[in-house]
């Protein structure tokens, strides 16, 4: 009976997900190496030939705002690399006739460092056109959001929905890992448990000389066997992004004890009401760098940024060799009222409780960052890995659907035999 139920459920989940998976499987495996790809996609966007010394970032950042009085620059890199340009984020303001947010194109904008010259603006992540700009941050933003657009105030949907499904897939692990379990028999009222364990060593092999429906079976089970671990760990970090605030922080905060950040502790204001800070990027950086300097920490700043709907600035502090920084999860964080300046609290990578480390392992986790180079290509191979369990699975449906119906057919033919079909 619950074998039977869970059939059913693995049957009716796996298609209703289906699209999901493989969409978010494609895309994983290609944006594991969303930097490279876009620096070769974009050297226009990404590099420049001047030389000499360059300008600071934060006039920089005023020169760009001067250029477009409808913007706020929201992130600031404090240094390129040799031969590099300046990535500054933008944010639309509110247009006082609408007293809605401005309606821009883009929310990047590339400088020479040295000249000042604009070298290009994208909008990362635009939904339509996709262009050679836009190609990597398309598929980067459709595997989390599916590019589901604002509705109802805020533009969220998309997220959501994405988590929901993660949660439903992590779920959906235990129920197929169960499946593979042989069922139990018995002779003469006796256990056959040695026959049970053959039956599921057979379940880890895939069938070389068989016809193509046993192939495409034992594909599914055994891709699902030897990959368990990765794809649970796959669909759970998936929720726990895509849910954070709504589920995963909340109950993690029941269950151990997690020390809450600033963006914990704060709620954001409705997407059309931005937070104007009255403070500074020069301020905020002037305070965070006496900071670090105080608790000995030897590494400069790399970039400002500020969020607007929380109204909360963000220093961080990192070499610029280092990439993404301690594993994929980021590089020591201070962070900062917008309104008054005052110090909101402290992000250091993999520091804190145990529940801390853990909350912060799921993006490295989940990206494959944790393991550097080697844990990005065994990502990209298990986004293929969810493609290849997912077809079958649905082929494995698509063929007993199709035999049901031969059968039915049949049976209707034998009954009546004027019957043509």
């Amino acid at each position: 009976m619950i074998r039977s139920l869970c059939i059913i459920l693995h049957r009716w989940v796996g298609l209703g997900i289906a699209a999901f998976l493989i969409f978010s499987g494609l895309t994983g495996a290609v944006i594991s190496w969303d930097h490279e790809l876009d620096d070769w996609l974009n050297p226009r966007l990404m590099h420049t030939d001047s030389k000499g010394p360059s300008m600071g970032s934060l006039e920089l950042a005023r020169i760009v705002e001067r250029r477009d009085p409808r913007i706020r620059v929201s992130f600031v890199p404090l240094a390129a690399e040799p031969g590099g340009t300046l990535g500054f984020g933008v944010e639309p303001k509110v247009d006082p006739a609408t007293g809605r947010l401005h309606k821009l194109n883009y929310n990047q904008v590339f400088i020479d460092p040295v000249t000042g010259k604009e070298q290009g603006r994208r909008e990362w992540g635009a939904a339509w056109p996709v262009t050679r700009e836009t190609f990597v941050s398309f598929l980067y933003k459709f595997h989390y959001t599916l590019h589901i657009p604002e509705l109802w105030e805020t533009d969220r949907w998309g997220i959501w929905l994405m988590g929901i499904v993660a949660l439903i897939w992590t779920l959906d692990c235990f129920v197929g890992f169960y499946l593979t379990l042989p069922v139990r028999k018995s002779s003469n009222g006796k256990s056959a448990s040695e026959s049970i364990w053959a039956r599921w060593a057979s379940a880890w092999k895939i069938k070389a000389s068989g016809t193509s429906g046993r192939i495409n079976f034992d594909i599914h089970r055994a891709f699902g066997l030897w990959t368990w671990p990765l794809l649970f760990m796959l669909a759970f970090t998936g929720f726990s992004m895509n849910l954070y605030g709504e589920v995963f922080y909340p109950v993690m905060s029941k269950i151990s004890k997690v020390t809450p950040g600033p963006f914990e502790q704060r709620a954001p204001t409705p997407l059309h009401e931005p937070v104007t800070p009255k403070k500074n990027y020069a301020t905020v950086i002037a305070a965070a760098t006496t900071e670090a300097e105080g608790r000995q920490w030897n590494k400069p700043v790399g970039d400002v940024f500020y969020s607007q709907n929380f109204g909360i600035y963000g220093v961080r502090f990192f070499h610029l060799t280092e990439g993404h920084g301690a594993g994929g999860v980021g590089h020591a964080t201070l962070y900062y009222d917008g309104q008054d300046g005052s110090y909101l609290g402290v992000r250091k990578p993999w520091t804190g409780t145990a529940a801390d480390i853990f909350v912060q392992a799921q993006f490295p986790l989940h990206s494959g960052r944790i393991l550097g180079i080697p844990g990005r290509i065994l990502v990209s191979i298990m986004g293929l890995v969810t493609v290849a369990v997912t077809i079958t699975g649905v082929v494995i449906w698509w063929r007993k659907r199709s035999w049901s119906g031969y059968r039915q057919a049949s049976l209707t033919s034998s009954e009546n035999p004027g019957f043509s079909g």
